[in-house]
């Protein structure tokens, strides 16, 4: 049977160092800080990392539904959402993920955008 990207990129350990890594891209994004403000980061990348080793294979599980009830106050927008998988598909390439295992994870996290992307763009009248 062949090796989940979870096991080929070291399990837990190592997509926690990712996670940490993607969130200190994060917290320095203009677009995405303010989301960031007053969160528990210790708490918010333990259940990243948790989230993250589901999408690589891993054994943890979180529903669509579940992701939909802990973003849906948000307000996230398209923009912030194509800004965060900008700075994770960085991440796993900083990690020397292989091309194709990163399209993988990219496209299991835009699977997700519509239960993530709540928030409408700002418009700008010129």
């Amino acid at each position: 049977m062949a090796q989940s990207i979870f096991e080929r990129y070291g399990g837990f350990a190592s997509v926690s160092r990712i996670v940490s890594e993607f969130y200190r891209k994060v917290v320095d994004s203009d677009v995405l800080a303010d989301y960031f403000d007053g969160i528990d980061m210790r708490t918010l990348i333990d259940h990243q990392t948790k989230f993250i080793a589901q999408l690589m294979g891993g054994p943890a599980s979180f529903t669509d539904e579940h992701i939909a009830r802990v973003h849906s106050h948000l307000g996230i927008t398209d923009h912030a959402f194509t800004e965060m998988t900008t700075l994770l598909r960085e991440t796993l390439e900083d990690f020397d993920f292989d091309e194709t295992d990163i399209s993988v994870v990219h496209g299991e996290v835009l699977a997700r955008k519509p239960y993530v992307v709540t928030g409408r763009e700002e418009s700008w009248a010129g």
